[in-house]
């Protein structure tokens, strides 16, 4: 098995705020598919209102509880906020520090990929924007944006991810 942390290289960049449009849930991880199939019913919106996109689709994740439920946003940079609407709603990304990687492959991957980034960040002597309690991560800021559309490419092993985890100041 191939060493996971040589094949990632994290690049540390500064970040400006972001707007964004969401859709928001609660879910298990072997059922993301619950947060993960509104993606489409967010764009779709936006895209019947007139919003202008400002950026990749891409979840947020709030919380992160591998065994319980995690809260997860489906989200859309847009130029301008929209009014929010039902389950839609807009916030901003913060701004500030953040390691990012790009991944080309499927997503099922991208367990392997964040290990690799926690251990490099050990290594580093970085650590995130995140507290854990009760045994759940609560992050400041911690994204996967899908640069792939999957109009254009539906091999979900060609798609390219990118995570951006934000940093502690």
């Amino acid at each position: 098995m191939s060493n996971r942390t040589e094949e990632i290289r994290p690049v540390v960049v500064e970040r400006d705020e972001q707007l964004y449009a969401y859709i928001r849930g609660s879910v298990r991880m072997n059922a993301f598919a619950v947060i993960a199939d509104r993606l489409p019913e967010l764009v779709n919106w936006l895209a019947g209102n007139g919003t202008e996109f400002a950026g990749a689709p891409f979840f947020r994740y709030n919380t992160v509880d591998m065994d319980g439920e995690s809260v997860v946003e489906a989200g859309l940079p847009v130029a301008a906020a929209p009014e929010p609407e039902g389950d839609i709603g807009v916030a901003v990304l913060p701004p500030g520090r953040y390691a990012t990687v790009t991944h080309t492959g499927h997503p099922d991957q991208l367990f392997g990929v964040v290990a690799a980034m926690r251990e490099w960040a050990a290594r580093e002597g970085l650590e995130w924007d995140m507290t854990v309690v009760d045994g759940v991560e609560h992050w400041t800021c911690r994204t996967e944006s899908y640069l792939t559309d999957p109009r254009v490419q539906p091999d979900m092993s060609k798609w390219e991810i990118q995570l951006a985890f934000r940093l502690a100041d």
